[in-house]
């Protein structure tokens, strides 16, 4: 019997290949693709320098997340900052550090955390930013006295000091669930206390795992209340004590990207993807140790059994070096921008996302 297809029987299963992948292609999510500077720490750069270096990556957005990267932040010199972004097509988003006066990453330099909130929320307006990204602290800080609880409670009172100046402005405040202080449904109890007309989320996925969390549970509770995000894989598995974890570049982690992005598009669908990568090194999470849960008082059970479930599907990783011999800040420099460049790469070529060709 002779199976070769026929001409026409050719044409038609490619014209049907062709029009499934056209299906697909139409299916995937179109979110705006970025990344935040804190990816690039290293380079020591600027506003400005940024921004030429992001055109060349022909992104959509850029998140700024400090504010020690613009020149000063008279109006003046915000607005050079937005013309030179308007003129390349890129989209700004404005953040700082920790607002919470209580945590032990509070900066005092900025005044009183309510003047430092309106400092980013000043700085997310002129920058035509409509998020204001901030976080309460670290994991450390559930480890002081009243818990993180009493964290959150200098949090809202911080918010709602600013809220009229918030709502003025046209800006969201973004709190970030930030180096394992907060699991998501607790963020999430968080903004609604504060008001989630004027306040949300900013989604990180590698901090989910630092909180002990599957990033797919993170981004069911925290999706809706999305405003920004600081996007990175993640490798978890188990290990003497627990389970370590290492943040990676996009792509290399166990993180199931194509699922995550088609939820994300449904759970937040204007929130653009940024990417924070912050990878090669390693941290372990001793839960098997009795001592570890005193900070971690309420943990639902059924949400860490995902995170262990991720655990036991991972492999050790040997967390990176720089090359022996080489100057440590140029190396690492050239890793950071080799992983961002990496993870921006994935982040079209697999996963189909960013507006721009």
């Amino acid at each position: 019997m002779d199976l070769t297809p026929t001409r026409r029987e050719f044409l038609g299963a490619t014209t049907m290949a062709a029009a499934a992948a056209a299906l697909r292609a139409r299916r995937r999510p179109k979110l705006k693709l970025g990344f935040d500077n804190f990816s690039i720490r290293a380079m020591g750069w600027k506003a400005d320098q940024l921004l030429d270096w992001a055109a060349k990556q022909k992104v959509d957005t850029v998140l700024f997340s400090d504010l020690n990267v613009y020149k000063d932040h008279t109006d003046a010199s915000l607005a050079e900052v937005k013309k030179q972004a308007d003129d390349l097509g890129i989209e700004l988003q404005a953040g700082t550090g920790s607002i919470c006066p209580t945590s032990g990453t509070w900066n005092k330099n900025l005044g009183t955390a309510e003047e430092h909130l309106r400092l980013t929320i000043r700085v997310a307006k002129a920058l035509g930013s409509k998020a204001a990204r901030c976080y309460l602290g670290r994991g450390d800080d559930r480890k002081m006295e009243g818990g993180i609880e009493r964290h959150q409670e200098e949090v809202v009172k911080v918010c709602k000091a600013v809220k009229s100046y918030a709502v003025d402005s046209g800006v969201k405040i973004a709190i970030e669930n930030h180096a394992g202080d907060q699991q998501a449904w607790e963020l999430a109890r968080l903004i609604e206390e504060a008001g989630k007309d004027y306040v949300g989320a900013t989604i990180d996925s590698g901090n989910a795992t630092w909180a002990l969390e599957d990033p797919a549970v993170n981004l069911e509770i925290l999706g809706p209340y999305a405003v920004s995000a600081g996007i990175r894989d993640s490798a978890v598995w188990e290990s003497a004590n627990g389970a370590t974890v290492q943040w990676t570049a996009m792509g290399d982690g166990q993180v199931d990207w194509k699922a995550y992005f088609a939820r994300f598009a449904e759970l937040c669908p204007g929130c653009p993807v940024q990417l924070e990568i912050i990878s090669g090194f390693n941290r372990e999470f001793p839960y098997l140790r009795d001592d570890f849960w005193k900070p971690w008082p309420k943990v639902r059970g059924h949400e860490f059994a995902r995170f262990v479930a991720m655990a036991k599907k991972g492999k050790p990783r040997e967390a990176w070096k720089p090359p022996a011999g080489e100057d440590r800040r140029k190396a690492d420099q050239a890793f950071q921008l080799a992983e961002l460049e990496k993870s921006l790469k994935y982040c079209r070529e697999v996963l189909g996302l960013g507006l721009k060709s």
